[in-house]
């Protein structure tokens, strides 16, 4: 058994609903959950697990792509119910997840709070109390561009830093596919960076794009705007 199949965790944020999309890479040996979401999202992780025919409990990893809140939020409450999983990042973001450096989204809020207009201030320091309140979680694995596992029946880590320094998406061999974390989302069917006006490197984050886009790849999962399938022209 090999299969990709995509989550649609839906929540509501200010009024308006809205979805990430984690996914999993299943085969034989491995259940593996890239991404997942929020602090206090494990319950809409299972709920969707479950109804997709997974047992969140036999998840084996839980990779995660880089260390924003959105990313990895849930992952420690996953490690305290789930102790066996092992949790994968890349080098550089694993210093971050496990909390011996301070989250670079939260140096770069409070920067921006130093210039905010008053008006917007008691949102920038709710954001910032936010971040301050993600629990870290060890790394198990590091990896680094060019890796490859069997999961789902062949993945390649690709490095694509500028949204975080230490950003990797996954290259699914076997389908053809991109899990592409935050290095590209889907807006009006395109991909295209994701926050430009929060990513800590814009060049850098142009040169992952086209990275990734040059790859030709059949599908691309986007963690924001679901899976974009690539139209052949002729």
């Amino acid at each position: 058994m090999k299969e990709i199949v995509m989550l649609d965790i839906k929540f509501e944020y200010k009024n308006e609903i809205q979805t990430i999309h984690p996914v999993l890479l299943i085969d034989n040996n491995d259940i593996i959950l890239v991404d997942c979401g929020y602090p206090n999202f494990l319950s809409l992780l299972e709920v969707e697990m479950k109804a997709k025919g997974i047992n969140p409990s036999s998840l084996t990893k839980v990779l995660i792509t880089h260390h924003d809140d959105d990313h990895m939020g849930a992952l420690y409450e996953i490690k305290e119910k789930y102790p066996h999983i092992k949790i994968v990042s890349s080098e550089i973001e694993s210093e971050y997840i496990s909390g011996k450096r301070k989250s670079l989204r939260l140096l770069q809020a409070e920067e921006m709070l130093k210039f905010m207009p008053e008006a917007q201030k008691p949102f920038g320091i709710e954001f910032c109390e936010t971040l301050k309140k993600v629990k870290p979680v060890n790394v198990d694995i590091t990896v680094k561009d060019g890796d490859y596992f069997d999961w789902a029946g062949g993945c390649q880590v690709i490095s694509t830093p500028g949204h975080m320094p230490g950003h990797i998406s996954l290259f699914l061999t076997e389908t053809n596919s991109i899990v592409t974390g935050d290095a590209a989302v889907i807006e009006d069917g395109e991909l295209v960076i994701a926050n430009p006006q929060f990513t800590l490197d814009l060049s850098r984050a142009e040169n992952s794009l086209e990275k990734i886009k040059s790859m030709n790849a059949d599908n691309y999962y986007c963690y924001h705007g679901g899976k974009l399938v690539r139209t052949i022209t002729k």
